[in-house]
């Protein structure tokens, strides 16, 4: 860490970082976010019977829209060719509630990190949406950058004994 920020000039002025003299590379992320829910929700959700439709593959499709979208969301955003976007939502009774996890891929000259974490939170929103008339007391946390690789600044995996995440060393 530098301890500047990218996204500022010498002036404090917002701007977009020039990548054109960056190498085209691999960039991979992976973002998770934990939608929990009561029980009795999770299982509406598995059986099937939520109201508006099947809430695990809207969920799927608004991330992957969200994550072609995020240039437009996030302003300082570079939009990329995205080669690949995923997204898991796995059942957790743990939780109680869905685990969401976005893959985001690209061969070009910045990282995929904005496009994992977009796709992630529309999907986790997009659950909520779902099945809020059956759950008001769904709580959406722990959205986060799990795992990123490709660029200069190479692979980054957070320490998965915690959620708030962190390097592992």
């Amino acid at each position: 860490m530098t301890g500047k920020l990218s996204h500022l000039d010498e002036t404090g002025s917002a701007r977009m970082v020039d990548v054109g003299d960056k190498a085209v590379t691999t960039r991979r992320a992976v973002a998770e976010g934990l939608v929990r829910m009561a029980p009795a929700t999770l299982q509406m959700i598995r059986d099937g019977s939520a109201k508006k439709g099947d809430v695990i593959a809207t969920a799927r499709i608004a991330g992957i829209m969200a994550a072609k979208k995020t240039p437009e969301l996030i302003p300082l955003c570079h939009p990329v060719g995205l080669s690949s976007v995923t997204i898991d939502i796995d059942p957790d009774d743990d939780l109680p509630g869905l685990r969401v996890t976005a893959t985001a891929r690209v061969e070009a000259r910045t990282g995929v990190e904005m496009e994992a974490l977009t796709a992630c939170s529309l999907a986790c929103l997009t659950i909520y949406d779902m099945v809020k008339s059956a759950d008001r007391g769904i709580r959406i946390n722990n959205l986060r950058l799990i795992e990123k690789s490709g660029g200069k600044s190479g692979d980054w995996l957070a320490d998965p004994s915690t959620e708030d995440g962190g390097q592992l060393a």
